[in-house]
């Protein structure tokens, strides 16, 4: 029998750019950012002021926010989900303001604040049944999650996957990122030589996954294929990338394999590219040693959306099916001054996407790595 093939049939997205993929697709290529002045909760003792954060949805409110995004993406898009769909979530703090509420202001219930109920609230707006499974590891939930949901097809246990992702900008967040160091004063510059750290962003989407012979059968509109995917662990520290990126490496080998693509088969790279000035550069040592003979195109969307946590492996994969069907590499935004470690690999322009394969890959905090491999 011949293998069975993962293909995206849709997509969405809600992001501090607006409701819709599309809105996000053209905010970045127009090189400017969403990221702007916090305002939801007072940034006096933080490292920065700024984050990218959805317009329209209330903090410490009746609903977290996390909800309020999925209320907005749903809202257009329930009906294409099969109710037959497994559920997969990935997030890094999900309802975390809930336990926040309870903490500052001594309101609601800290217990449901928990992942396992945010997923029975994500099922019930779905209208999706069966059980469903959480994946939080860390800023690689996603990526882990849409290479889970692809294997499951794969193997042919699940004819049809929803992966679901979101993650939110709250006080707690941010001063975690601030305490650690980790955030630039101004607004993140993924690859530049004055980088300073990252800047915070929130957001949620949804990747619904088919075998291929449903997507045909159902007559569904296929945007893409999962081809393949690897996750490794550097075992290096808490908070800090291995320096060498060897833990890298071996998460897009794995993918490779996977995929039975070679290194030469990929067109570009949508980086994890948060702007700290550690992880860029373990990023670039990463990538040098796969693509050893060659310089392949990279970009990274964190100097726009901001830093999504467990929700960017999913709006970076919807991001590249864009270009995979524009035949366009956005440019990466906020770049000024390429650091000599990526020239020839980062531009501040738009480029055109010579193959049909792009590595996406997300780094997170344990030392665990992931790599994804999208083709047309």
């Amino acid at each position: 029998m011949p293998p069975i093939k993962t293909v995206v049939t849709a997509c969405d997205l809600v992001t501090a750019y607006g409701e819709g993929a599309l809105f996000c697709w053209n905010g970045i290529l127009s090189s400017k950012s969403a990221i702007g002045k916090a305002e939801r909760f007072s940034t006096a003792s933080f490292q920065s002021s700024n984050a990218a954060t959805v317009a329209g949805v209330k903090y410490l409110g009746e609903e977290s926010l996390v909800i309020q995004m999925f209320l907005l993406l749903f809202n257009s898009n329930k009906a294409l989900i099969p109710h037959d769909a497994l559920l997969v979530l990935a997030t890094t703090t999900g309802e975390i303001d809930i336990l926040e509420k309870q903490v500052l202001e001594g309101a609601g219930d800290e217990k449901e604040s928990r992942l396992g109920v945010l997923l029975e609230k994500v099922k019930a707006l779905t209208k999706v049944k069966g059980e469903g499974t959480i994946i939080s590891s860390a800023c690689t939930s996603s990526i882990a999650a849409l290479g889970f949901a692809s294997s499951l097809i794969q193997s042919g246990k699940h004819d049809c996957v929803l992966v679901v992702a979101a993650d939110a900008v709250t006080e707690f967040v941010f001063s975690g990122f601030s305490s650690l160091m980790a955030l630039d004063p101004d607004k993140a510059k993924p690859f530049d030589k004055n980088r300073a750290g990252l800047s915070l962003g929130e957001g949620a989407g949804f990747v619904l996954l088919m075998s291929q012979s449903r997507a045909q059968r159902e007559g569904r509109t296929t945007l893409g294929e999962i081809a393949g995917w690897g996750v490794a662990g550097d075992a290096n520290h808490m908070t800090g990338p291995l320096r060498d990126g060897s833990g890298l490496k071996l998460a897009i080998q794995k993918a490779l394999r996977s995929a039975e693509l070679s290194s030469d088969d990929v067109g570009c790279i949508s980086s994890h590219g948060t702007g700290t000035v550690y992880n860029d550069s373990m990023e670039m040592k990463a990538y040098k040693s796969v693509f050893e003979n060659r310089e392949v195109p990279l970009y990274s969307i964190k100097g726009a959306v901001g830093h999504t946590m467990g929700a960017s492996g999913l709006i970076e994969t919807v991001i590249a099916l864009r270009v995979l069907e524009e035949n366009i590499i956005p440019p990466t935004v906020g770049l000024a001054d390429v650091d000599p470690e990526a020239k020839d690999w980062v531009s501040l322009e738009k480029r055109t996407l010579e193959k049909r394969a792009i590595l996406l890959n997300n780094a997170g905090f344990g030392g665990v790595n992931a790599a994804l491999l999208l083709k047309q």
